[in-house]
């Protein structure tokens, strides 16, 4: 009898895809700390889950969704028109679940007296049009601009928040991680730089941009200009168990806590879901 090669067969045909890893492609603004973080934390609850977690950007990520390579896009923007137009040319629709949100504190030293700047000022004194802190009603100073380093995702990120594109000062020191910004800035007086939004040190303040303080309330509310919100996509319709325990851990207390530790902003009573499309 050959029923059991057949019932074998059926058996290596389920373990196996029970192996198969979850696919996660997308922003490097999810995928260079946060990302990590949650996953530790998903395979610590589902350790029967391996997960893949590639960071090429917001836009990869999304094509490499349409195009099936990946189970999750994590974008740090909702997506663009372009994109839609993708889906729907391919017959689908992409599910956008907000799962936090994320800011840049533009900080200082605490010596330096100024205060508040607009966002035109901080684009000027981080492509060094502006070289002395008295043009923004600081002491006649040097400035001196920190930033990421090039093999960091949020040394762009900030460049399209904040600069608009433009390329940083000449003169700025780029250092690896945000840590690292924050310790310089502590130790010079002349400083500027950006941050997450974890806590700072004492010697280190954030400034007020249009009068707006870089925390929670002020990003959830969308009035702090330093900010996006952080999205998980899939095709609906097509996600797979895993992508679905993913995004629900994500969603849960312990996500939303780790989320909270890695600088970035929980949900705060955002709306669950949304679809996205466009009008046939």
């Amino acid at each position: 009898m050959k029923i059991f090669p057949v019932l074998l067969a059926a058996c290596l045909t389920v373990a196996a895809q029970a192996q198969q890893p979850l696919r996660i492609e997308g922003s490097n603004t999810f995928g260079e700390k946060l990302g990590p973080l949650l996953v530790k934390g998903f395979k610590r609850a589902n350790p029967g889950i391996p997960v893949e977690l590639k960071r090429p950007g917001s836009g990869p990520g999304l094509a490499a969704l349409l195009a099936g390579r990946t189970d999750i896009a994590p974008t740090s923007r909702p997506a663009n028109r372009s994109e839609l137009l993708a889906a729907k040319k391919a017959g689908v629709k992409l599910r956008g679940q907000m799962i936090g949100s994320y800011g840049v504190a533009i900080i200082v030293n605490e010596a330096n007296p100024v205060k508040n700047l607009k966002p035109s000022q901080v684009r000027a004194l981080f492509s060094g049009k502006t070289a002395d802190w008295s043009r923004v009603r600081g002491a006649a100073a040097p400035v001196n601009v920190y930033t990421l380093d090039r093999n960091t995702g949020a040394r762009a990120g900030f460049q399209t928040l904040a600069m608009r594109g433009a390329d940083y000062s000449p003169a700025a020191k780029a250092l690896p991680d945000y840590q690292s910004i924050v310790a310089a800035v502590a130790k010079d007086p002349n400083a500027i730089g950006y941050a997450d939004m974890g806590p700072l040190p004492a010697g280190v303040r954030a400034l007020l941009i249009n009068g707006e303080p870089a925390n929670n309330v002020a990003i959830y509310e969308q009035v702090y200009p330093y900010a996006n919100a952080l999205y998980l996509y899939t095709v609906q319709g097509r996600e797979t168990p895993a992508a679905r325990k993913f995004i629900r851990y994500a969603l849960s207390g312990n996500g939303q806590r780790i989320i909270q530790k890695a600088g970035f902003v929980p949900r705060l009573g955002a709306p669950p879901s949304a679809t996205a499309s466009l009008a046939p």
